[in-house]
């Protein structure tokens, strides 16, 4: 059995409903119950509506839950201010999406260092080397200058793994990360996200409507109507 130590994620009995002053509350999550350890990768699949994405911003501690409990590293994330929490964001968990929302007017090595600039207003001074080494991991050493104007969509996409990456984060959590892209494209980026799980041991956590990136990941669980209903489909 894996000690304690080796678990990054626990949900224990998470609920979460939307408060409304004209109607009665909108229940989303019921009883989600959840342990990640370190170097898991999870894929969270269901249809539209079922609280995937309420559940990922739970997750990413960009929402609190209703009631429950709900522990990064151990730490209890209802216990912590705003401010902890927005450095628990910063440096614990690092975030894709469907879009990779990088500025367009810096380049990709700048949008890389961005998450490393909230303490000091500059990046340390081996944040620089860290990006350079992982975006030439990921092919895209000879477009350090480039803008997200003159890359591909599967490119920015790639910058947006990398800048997740970029502070060593315990979580990485991905919101349809290849709903945009083209088959070709997503199959590339699904295989770098495996294999980033596997080598780094970055614990990886995917909401997806896509069946292909959902098998390329540990496990599997079904969301409907707010509950977990299926394992390792």
């Amino acid at each position: 059995m894996a000690s304690d130590d080796s678990i990054v994620l626990r949900l224990e009995d998470v609920h979460k409903q939307y408060e409304s002053a004209d109607r009665e509350p909108v229940p989303v999550l019921h009883g989600i119950s959840l342990t990640i350890r370190r170097g898991d990768s999870l894929a969270v699949v269901g249809p539209s509506g079922c609280g995937k994405s309420t559940l990922l911003n739970i997750l990413g501690s960009l929402d609190s839950p209703t009631r429950g409990s709900i522990q990064l590293d151990g730490e209890e994330l209802a216990h912590l201010s705003e401010p902890e929490l927005a450095t628990i964001r910063n440096q614990k968990i690092g975030f894709i999406f469907q879009s990779h929302h990088l500025l367009p007017q810096c380049s990709v090595l700048e949008n890389v260092l961005i998450p490393t600039l909230a303490d000091t207003g500059r990046a340390p001074a081996d944040a620089s080397e860290r990006a350079r080494q992982l975006l030439e991991r990921v092919g895209l050493g000879h477009r350090l200058t480039h803008r997200p104007g003159q890359l591909s969509g599967g490119e920015c996409q790639r910058v947006a793994v990398v800048r997740s990456l970029i502070n060593r984060p315990s979580l990485i959590l991905a919101d349809e990360p290849t709903g945009a892209l083209d088959h070709s494209t997503a199959e590339s980026l699904g295989d770098l996200l495996v294999e980033l799980n596997r080598d780094d041991q970055v614990t990886l956590i995917v909401v997806t409507h896509s069946t292909e990136l959902a098998a390329k990941m540990g496990a599997i669980r079904q969301l409907l109507d707010g509950r977990f209903v299926a394992d390792n489909l």
